[in-house]
């Protein structure tokens, strides 16, 4: 994005309607590091990818517990998104205070969703540069919901952000509908699953990713990478097992392109985001 004369300002609008401060921090949820949710009507999990800095570094934690029910996970500026986690546990502890009950995901989804629309109407504030799927449960159901820096907020069945998302939401289109009567479990692999396609080939491994889950009887807990890399080993066992199967069909194919005088690369490159 170039500059121009109406981006100095967040309250300042462009002739085309448009606020740029605005854009740029939806801009900055794309350039972190990918974030998946999807749930069951019974589960939510989430996922993200533990991106380092390098190779000396630590990854910064992108996954966060708010309350026994609700759990969030971010993309783009991490201390944004730590600023924005700490004033949700002060909500549900404030509300379980009062009321001695749990807060409810959509309230407090719209309480952040304000929260955020205030930076957008203030000269001397700017948008947070986080975008935030919030994962909960309460009398009502399961819940996920993604809250953008403009203000604006949305319920899915699944959904992905940050960069490389949309090989994830592919993945997710082609098999949202099953989610809902998904076992916990086969939550957790279609997220593996998803987390994968963000990868561009890099090989999943319980180090570069992070699976969180609350459900029915289950408070919101992060899985520890043994249990996580156990499921990923399962993957692989069943990718070998398939792999040999296909092997002669696509070599087939390459035969019969080549004497069609056409070219193999064609159609057979993995999406490139």
């Amino acid at each position: 994005m170039f500059r121009n004369q109406y981006d100095t300002d967040v309250t300042t609008w462009s002739p085309a309607g448009r606020l740029f401060q605005v854009e740029y921090a939806m801009e900055a949820v794309k350039q972190g590091s990918a974030a998946i949710g999807l749930r069951s009507k019974t589960h939510i999990v989430l996922g993200c990818v533990n991106k380092a800095n390098s190779e000396l570094s630590s990854h910064q934690k992108k996954i966060f517990k708010v309350d026994d029910h609700i759990g969030v996970a971010i993309a783009g500026l991490t201390a944004d998104g730590r600023v924005l986690s700490r004033y949700m546990r002060n909500e549900c502890i404030n509300y379980s205070f009062t009321y001695e009950s749990p807060l409810p995901v959509g309230r407090l989804v719209v309480q952040l969703a304000d929260k955020a629309q205030v930076c957008t109407q203030r000269s001397w504030k700017r948008p947070y540069g986080v975008g935030l799927l919030v994962a909960g449960l309460d009398e009502s159901g399961a819940h996920l919901y993604y809250n953008c820096p403009s203000g604006n907020y949305f319920e899915y069945q699944a959904f992905a952000i940050g960069s490389r998302s949309q090989a994830a939401k592919t993945y997710l289109e082609r098999r949202f509908e099953n989610f809902a009567d998904s076992s916990r479990d086969d939550l957790v692999k279609d997220a593996l699953m998803a987390i994968r396609e963000t990868l561009q080939g890099e090989t999943l491994k319980s180090s570069i990713c992070t699976v969180a889950v609350v459900g029915v009887g289950e408070s919101f807990h992060i899985l520890d990478q043994e249990t996580v890399q156990q499921m990923i080993n399962a993957f692989d066992i069943v990718g070998e097992q398939e792999g040999p199967a296909a092997e002669p069909d696509a070599a087939a194919g390459q035969e019969a392109a080549v004497d069609q005088g056409g070219s193999t690369g064609e159609g057979a490159a993995p999406m490139d985001i």
